[in-house]
């Protein structure tokens, strides 16, 4: 139109993210730099084609996450810059669902992951815990927090409350492990998946007409309803199963940061009553993953943080960029049990919150209490920069905690 300018459309540069093994609490360097770069910038991940927008600032990130414009679902068929080798979107899996479909899935489980739900496996929990801690100091120190509490106890809740029979926690627990890593290739990966896959179908067809409340039997009786289907189901289940593992290596971050700076954990013992705050701050605060998760579409031109995204753009957020976003979060950088509010989003936003994360802050909630309270002198066996992580995972932790008391 006569007497209009057209703006041009600038793009800031696209920036390679390499998949870096950081060890400790080290927060990403390339994710800090692409922080100061701007509210919105682009990168290329080691895998897959292209390049994607990167959004980091707190209200950006839950605008977009929040909003239908952005969809999991269109990312189907495409080779979208990622991560992983692995991790290539599956039709019916949930992380890949947008509304309404999201929506009628995620609901056949909700009574799992309600308070009602979560509380209903407390007690059993917390005995599994205390059987743990009881092994842990019989077998005296030092010893590997890991393996001796921090990896089982995760893994026998989440089977707990999958439905999963305590027989077949090893095989969970292994084909979880070469999910969640990059390190042993594609294929390897893919074939764990398919492996717990077959066991999920098998599980759940056996549960048609359950009347359980654990999450297999929830979806068996879904299905016997015909309010899901078994590849909806099996991928729902898989990803709930992934995901209660990933307390392991965030309980396994937090353990770490506390052991290596003893003024917190002498305050968390001194102050039972700051725990739940302090488990919130923790959350806020740690690097719990590499680089980012799952993309989005746009699928409209859109204005965010000064830039234009125009429809067909693939497009990721970063939790924890906006976790350590100053406009929301005074001096983000530091570690405050007092903060409050706290508004976090380690667990996400929108309709693919992890659902979870009440379980989550249970399980956290329990081993603080457990081994603060039992262990008084729990201390590291080893100097913190011996301490180490794990090789190509997605989800950060240390391979093993060596620790006396």
């Amino acid at each position: 139109m006569i007497g209009q300018t057209t703006l041009p459309e600038t793009r800031p540069p696209v920036r390679h993210w390499p998949a870096l093994d950081l060890t400790g609490t080290q927060f990403d360097p390339v994710l800090a730099e692409l922080m100061a770069e701007g509210p919105v910038t682009r990168v290329q991940l080691p895998n897959g084609e292209g390049w994607a927008w990167l959004v980091t600032r707190y209200d950006d990130v839950r605008r977009v996450t929040n909003d239908p414009g952005f969809s999991r679902a269109a990312v189907m068929d495409r080779q979208v810059t990622r991560l992983a080798p692995h991790f290539i979107p599956d039709r019916d899996a949930v992380g890949f669902l947008d509304p309404p479909d999201h929506t009628r899935l995620r609901r056949s489980v909700a009574a799992a992951f309600t308070a009602k739900g979560v509380e209903r496996v407390r007690a059993r929990a917390r005995s599994m815990l205390a059987e743990l801690v009881d092994d842990l100091l019989q077998g005296g120190p030092p010893a590997d927090l890991t393996a001796a509490v921090l990896g089982p106890f995760p893994i026998a809740v989440i089977c707990e409350l999958m439905g999963v029979p305590a027989g077949d926690r090893h095989s969970m627990h292994t084909w979880t492990q070469l999910i969640l890593s990059a390190a042993h290739g594609k294929d390897v990966s893919e074939t764990a998946k398919r492996e717990m896959s077959a066991y999920f179908a098998d599980l759940i067809g056996l549960r048609e007409n359950s009347t359980g409340e654990d999450v297999t039997s929830l979806l068996g009786a879904a299905l016997g309803r015909g309010e899901v289907t078994l590849e909806e189901a099996v991928g729902l289940a898989v990803l709930l199963q992934i995901g209660g593992e990933a307390v392991t290596n965030n309980s396994g971050q937090m353990f770490y940061l506390l052991l290596t700076r003893p003024g917190l954990l002498r305050r968390l013992r001194a102050e039972p009553e700051l725990r739940p705050r302090a488990i919130d701050e923790l959350l806020r605060w740690i690097p719990h993953r590499n680089a980012v998760g799952l993309s989005r579409i746009a699928l409209r031109d859109v204005d965010i943080g000064g830039v234009r995204i125009r429809a067909g753009d693939p497009v990721y957020v970063s939790y924890l960029a906006a976790n350590r976003d100053p406009a929301v979060f005074t001096d983000p950088d530091t570690i405050d049990f007092s903060r409050s509010p706290n508004p976090h989003v380690a667990f996400g936003f929108g309709p693919h919150y992890c659902p979870g994360g009440m379980l989550a802050r249970l399980e956290e909630e329990l081993l603080m209490d457990a081994l603060l309270d039992r262990v008084p002198r729990l201390r590291l066996a080893v100097p913190p920069d011996q301490v180490t992580f794990r090789k190509g995972a997605l989800i950060r932790g240390p391979e093993s905690l060596p620790v006396t008391w």
